[in-house]
C-alpha cells in the first residue's frame, strides 16, 4: 500500500469531515455530506489499521471519526429529570421499602449497645479486659474528646465521609451472605459499648453522650439503612416471593441497593460535616444535639413522606415494591 498516495487521495475528505464537525449548525445538505464522509472515513480507518504502520496517521483519523460520531449521535447530557426522580422517588422509595429491615437492625443494635454500656459501667474491671487500665484512663482524661480535634475539620470530615461510605458499601455488598453484615455491626456495637461503658464508669457519661449524639443519630441511621438493605437482598435470595425467581428477586432488591448506596453518600457527607464542625464546636451541648437531631429528623421525615408516596405511586411497581419483607 502506497501510504502517501492514499493520504493524497482521501486527505481532502478527512479535512472536510473535520470542518463539518467544527461547525455549530449544519443544514440538511451538510448533514448528508457529514454522514457520507463519516461512513467512508470509518472504512478508510479500518484499511489504515490493517495495512499502515503509521500510528500517528491512524490516531489522527481516529480522532476525526470519533468527533464525527459524536456529532451524529449527540453528546450525552445530564438529565435533571433523572436527578429529580432519584431524589423524590428513587432513593426515598428504596429506603422506605427496606424500612422493616433497617428498623429491626436499629432496634437490635441499640439494645445490644446500651446493654454493653450498662455491663461495662456496672463492672469496671471488664474495661481492663477490653482495652486495659492505662488506655481506659487515657480515654477518659483526653482520648475520647481529643479524637474530635486531632485533625483539621475539613480533613477529619473527609476521613469520616469515606470511612462511613466504605462501611455502608460493605454492608450492602455483603448483605447477600447475611453473616458478614452481622459481624460488621457487632464490631461497632463493641466499639461504642465499651467506650461508652468506660466513660460512664468514670462518671463521664455526659461527655460521651454529649459528643456522640450530634452526629451519631444521622450517621448510625445511615449505617442501619445500609445494613437493612443488604440483609433484605440476602433474604431475597433465601426466600424469594412466589411470583419471582431467586435471581429476579435478588436483582430487584439489588437495584434498590444501588439507589441507597448513591443516596447514602450524601447522608454520610452531612453527618461528617456535623461530626467535624459541630460536635467539637464550643457550643452548648443542647445546641449541638439540637443541630444533629434536626438533621436526623429531617432525613426521617424525607423518607417517611416521599418514600411512602413513591411506594404507593402508580409507577412504583417498576421499582420493586413487591420485594420480600422480613418474615413475620
Amino acid at each position: 500500500m502506497d501510504l502517501d498516495a492514499y493520504v493524497a487521495e482521501h486527505g481532502g475528505e478527512w479535512r472536510r469531515l473535520g470542518q463539518l464537525c467544527d461547525r455549530r449548525r449544519l443544514d440538511a445538505a451538510e448533514v448528508d455530506e457529514l454522514v457520507a464522509l463519516y461512513q467512508r472515513a470509518t472504512t478508510q480507518l479500518s484499511v489504515l489499521r490493517s495495512r499502515s504502520p503509521d500510528p500517528a496517521l491512524v490516531g489522527e483519523l481516529s480522532q476525526v471519526v470519533l468527533r464525527a460520531r459524536a456529532r451524529l449521535t449527540g453528546r450525552p447530557r445530564p438529565s435533571w429529570a433523572a436527578v429529580h426522580r432519584f431524589l423524590l422517588v428513587g432513593f426515598p422509595g428504596a429506603v422506605w421499602r427496606a424500612a422493616p429491615w433497617w428498623c429491626a437492625v436499629a432496634t437490635a443494635f441499640t439494645l445490644l449497645t446500651f446493654t454493653l454500656i450498662w455491663f461495662v459501667a456496672d463492672n469496671p474491671e471488664t474495661a481492663a479486659a477490653f482495652i486495659g487500665d492505662a488506655e481506659a484512663a487515657h480515654l477518659v482524661e483526653s482520648g475520647f474528646a481529643g479524637y474530635y480535634t486531632e485533625f483539621s475539620a475539613p480533613t477529619f470530615a473527609f476521613h469520616l465521609w469515606t470511612h462511613n461510605a466504605w462501611l455502608a458499601a460493605q454492608c450492602l455488598a455483603a448483605g447477600v451472605l447475611i453473616v458478614p453484615v452481622g459481624y460488621l455491626l457487632w464490631q461497632n456495637v463493641v466499639n461504642i459499648g465499651v467506650v461508652g461503658g468506660v466513660m460512664v464508669s468514670y462518671g463521664r457519661g455526659d461527655v460521651f453522650f454529649g459528643l456522640i449524639t450530634p452526629h451519631g443519630l444521622l450517621e448510625l441511621t445511615g449505617v442501619f439503612v445500609a445494613a437493612g438493605v443488604g440483609l433484605r437482598t440476602g433474604w431475597a435470595w433465601i426466600a424469594p416471593p412466589e411470583q419471582l425467581t431467586r435471581g429476579q428477586a435478588v436483582a430487584r432488591a439489588g437495584r434498590d441497593g444501588i439507589l441507597v448506596a448513591v443516596g447514602l453518600v450524601v447522608v454520610f457527607a452531612v453527618s461528617a460535616v456535623i461530626e467535624a464542625f459541630v460536635t467539637p464546636a464550643p457550643l452548648p451541648v443542647a445546641l449541638r444535639i439540637a443541630i444533629g437531631a434536626t438533621a436526623w429528623l429531617a432525613f426521617l421525615a424525607y423518607v417517611l413522606l416521599l418514600g411512602s408516596r413513591a411506594t404507593t405511586s402508580p409507577s412504583s411497581a417498576e421499582h420493586g415494591d413487591s420485594d420480600p419483607r422480613p418474615a413475620r
